[in-house]
């Protein structure tokens, strides 16, 4: 694996994927870093959204246990080849991982970058509460 970093979310996996952080430096890090998470878009009609709510549908995922997996991503260039496979999530919002975790809330296991090489996933309980306050 020769990859390049394009941001810092990518830099923090470079580093862990690499053996060069501890779990709980690279949790504590991950929390300040932006990531881009796929939110559901009603087709737009000529141009005009409808009116559905604030509440934002995130993408997310059933596991082979039937745990939820909130899907989220290190930039938007890394979501378009995986987000094909799921119509009305082409757009999203970039923001911090600490800001996603405290509006989606817990009880989700959480996969970054899912099917690339600089990927990971958490399971539920892997982000300790106190993060969270």
């Amino acid at each position: 694996m020769n990859q390049q970093a394009m941001n810092d979310a990518e830099a923090l996996l470079l580093k862990a994927q690499a053996g060069e952080l501890d779990s709980e430096t690279f949790m504590q890090q991950l929390m300040d870093v932006t990531l881009f998470m796929p939110i559901y878009e009603k087709h737009q009609i000529g141009g005009l959204q409808p009116a559905t709510g604030d509440k934002a549908i995130p993408l997310t995922l059933d596991d082979d246990s039937g745990n939820k997996v909130l899907v989220l991503f290190t930039s938007p260039e890394m979501a378009k080849v995986f987000v094909r496979d799921f119509p009305g999530y082409g757009g999203g919002l970039l923001a911090e991982f600490k800001w996603i975790l405290e509006k989606v809330g817990v009880g989700y296991s959480i996969s970054i970058n899912p099917d690339s090489e600089l990927g990971i996933d958490l399971e539920v309980g892997m982000l300790p509460g106190a993060v969270l306050k």
